[in-house]
């Protein structure tokens, strides 16, 4: 028996130097999330992921998670492992802050109905952490920041009422209040249309503010902030702006700032911003998943920069998408040119349960799933590409359907393999993870050489839900046919309530769908909207007093089209 956990153990170690290898990444993170244990959704399984702090110590990184009873460690930004802490005092911990300081690292979670503690350990990777006095009351999603004159700060805020707020600590005293209370900024909806509640902005609720974070650059300060609640496909992070800690604040122009409205998986809200290897800023968020309950989340990445104007700026195209990894500074986070090969192929399956067909793991759509009768050897998922095609990579986002878990049980691990073929009937391997004992909900991987196939088939070993589910197989590679043309008939026009426009345009001949780009100055075209079938769009997310400029490129898979030469809206 020793002798077998000995040889699964070396074989793991394989399959993760194999994994670490690759170089590139896909949105959502492939982290094993924690299962949530709290509130009046005790008796819904469900995994999150949300509201990560992330901080560079000794030139490695560490992530803080809401509620995940311990945290994640990396040396490349790109590969995780799970720490659980030696000794640990928050273990429900909500919306974490981080901070490194003087050969330590500092750590604080929201309590807003109570007192609470500044965290502290050198040694992170043991986790032998230890805690000051309470000293700090009724805070929600604070942001802990120690500036380069030693002078310490706290923000937070959580509300579709109360603005962002700030003070500064005396840490000569337990990091206790010193001097009053700032209000930083409040939401302002009448003006910022990104800021407005609900799926796309409709709703005439109050939008939620949360989720402060700072980041200092080149003497300048950017706190960025959460819109307008965590379930919406438009969940972001915008960014004021400010020569000293405690403002005064003025609003950046770009915003929102980290927006991913469109594709398979929407958000990129709540988040952090971190130096990453080479100097390369990365910007960590959470994306929305909200099928078995609201909160259900995942996390994402998006490289980051500062343009010649000062603004903070981040690039989401295609940001579900394989990109280059964060351990290739030179690269930037760069789209990797890999198109998805799966969308709305033909599709078989072993077995299926009511309505939770295998057509929906290649519609594009993270809520929808396909289920098994069966969780073993027996199940299967085929995907005919309909044409040959070279298959750089696949990722496999497991459902949880039913899962009955909570926590961080042991023995949690996918097992499965991946099978490609050019005729159906004479089958090579792509992916093999029999022998895998690692928990991979959202599994990427790029293959160590491209594969052409036409057929690509998923063969399940065991899982470690109740149920097979799956919402999403995808291929990704660069089919042998041609670029869809480049978009005509482009139109925008901004509406009467100048925080919306009707965008339109003509469908183009075998494009599978659209991305949408806007910013403020024909060279800034920050933010971007993916979108697959359709020839228009209501966009809701726009500032009142903001000229703005819009381009098109359609895609299919294979490649991209020549993105249309700016058009200006006043």
């Amino acid at each position: 028996m020793k002798q077998l956990l000995f040889l699964l153990l070396i074989i793991g170690k394989i399959a993760s130097a194999q994994q670490a290898q690759m170089q590139t990444y896909c949105n959502p993170i492939n982290l094993d999330y924690t299962y949530m244990v709290y509130n009046s959704d005790r008796d819904i399984s469900y995994r999150s992921g949300a509201d990560p702090a992330v901080v560079s110590f000794r030139g490695e990184y560490y992530m803080f998670v809401t509620r995940s009873l311990g945290y994640w460690h990396s040396t490349d930004l790109s590969n995780w492992d799970f720490i659980t802490p030696e000794k640990w005092y928050f273990q429900g911990s909500n919306a974490p802050a981080a901070h490194n300081y003087k050969d330590s690292v500092l750590y604080v979670t929201g309590d807003p109905s109570g007192s609470m503690s500044i965290l502290y350990t050198d040694n992170p990777k043991k986790g032998d952490w230890k805690a000051t006095k309470s000293i700090l009351n009724g805070l929600q999603d604070p942001d802990f920041f120690i500036d380069d004159d030693d002078k310490a700060y706290m923000f937070w805020g959580s509300s579709n009422l109360y603005p962002i707020k700030g003070m500064e600590l005396d840490k000569n005293h337990r990091f206790t209040q010193k001097g009053n209370v700032i209000e930083l900024f409040n939401l302002d909806e009448s003006k910022h249309g990104w800021e407005r509640f609900g799926d796309n902005h409709v709703s005439t609720m109050e939008g939620y503010m949360e989720g402060a974070w700072l980041t200092k650059h080149n003497g300048k300060y950017y706190m960025q902030y959460a819109a307008p609640g965590t379930e919406f496909n438009v969940y972001g992070d915008g960014v004021y702006m400010a020569d000293k800690p405690l403002g005064p604040y003025t609003y950046a122009p770009n915003n929102p700032v980290f927006y991913k409205p469109g594709g398979y998986i929407n958000g990129a809200g709540h988040g952090s911003t971190v130096v990453g290897p080479g100097g390369q800023y990365w910007h960590f968020a959470s994306m929305t998943l909200s099928v078995n309950v609201n909160w259900e989340r995942r996390l994402c990445v998006f490289p980051t920069w500062f343009d010649q104007d000062g603004l903070m700026y981040s690039n989401t195209s295609f940001g579900d998408y394989p990109h280059y990894a964060p351990s290739l500074p030179g690269k930037q986070g760069a789209f990797r040119g890999w198109m998805l090969l799966s969308y709305k192929k033909p599709l078989s399956s072993s077995t299926t349960v009511d309505t939770f067909k295998a057509s929906h793991v290649t519609d594009e759509n993270i809520k929808s799933f396909w289920v098994s009768q069966n969780n073993d050897a027996k199940e299967w998922l085929k995907i005919d590409l309909e044409e040959a095609a070279d298959v750089y990579a696949i990722q496999i986002n497991y459902h949880d359907y039913q899962s009955n878990l909570y926590g961080r049980p042991d023995s949690m691990y996918h097992r499965y393999t991946v099978e490609g073929s050019l005729d159906g009937k004479n089958w090579f391997n792509l992916i093999d993870k029999k022998n895998s004992f690692k928990d991979v909900p959202n599994d990427y991987v790029e293959l160590e050489n491209p594969k052409k196939v036409r057929y690509v088939r998923y063969n399940n070993i065991k899982v470690p839900t109740t149920n097979l589910a799956i919402s999403g197989f995808r291929v990704f590679g660069i089919g042998e046919g041609k670029l869809p043309a480049s978009v005509k008939n482009f139109k925008v026009k901004r509406q009467a309530d100048k925080r919306d426009a009707m965008l339109t345009w003509d469908k183009v001949k075998d494009a599978q769908g659209y991305n949408i780009k806007w910013g403020i100055a024909a060279d800034k075209l920050y933010n971007s909207w993916l979108v697959y079938d359709v020839n228009e769009m209501d966009l809701r997310s726009l500032n009142t007093d903001q000229t703005y400029y819009f381009s098109i490129e359609s895609f299919n898979q294979n490649g991209v089209s020549k993105a249309l030469n700016p058009l200006k809206t006043d």
